[in-house]
């Protein structure tokens, strides 16, 4: 289909790298996911309360923990017992990790930006 034909969301995705749209869809669908994505991002090694994550990633708890648990389920996050805490760290998988790292490496470029902002406000106003 030539540019003239697609909707604005084609034309503003056909661009992107499918597996990144993918992830941007399937995994990263809010803002807040992309506020935790970049933290463990950023801190690889972390297992922590959805508390303390909510406390660094300058969040609230509330706000959090529906998408860490979202998080949790479609395998960016491992989330485990312990004790009598639910912690959260950043999975093992090399092929999710590597996607991840790729995503966030994408957000440097405004025009992802741009268009990652664009999909996630049309999809929370479905």
């Amino acid at each position: 289909m030539d540019e003239v034909g697609m909707d604005l969301t084609g034309r503003l995705m056909a661009d992107m790298d499918p597996r990144l749209l993918e992830f941007l869809k399937t995994k990263v669908d809010s803002f807040v996911k992309w506020d935790l994505i970049r933290f463990f991002h950023e801190n690889p090694y972390t297992t922590d309360t959805a508390a303390n994550i909510a406390r660094y990633a300058g969040r609230s708890p509330e706000k959090i923990r529906d998408d860490l648990s979202d998080l949790a389920e479609s395998g960016v996050l491992e989330k485990s017992q312990l004790r009598d805490m639910t912690v959260y760290s950043l999975t093992a998988d090399p092929e999710i990790r590597q996607l991840l790292e790729r995503f966030v490496e994408a957000s440097a470029d405004r025009q992802f930006r741009v268009k990652a902002i664009y999909h996630i406000i049309r999809g929370t106003t479905r």
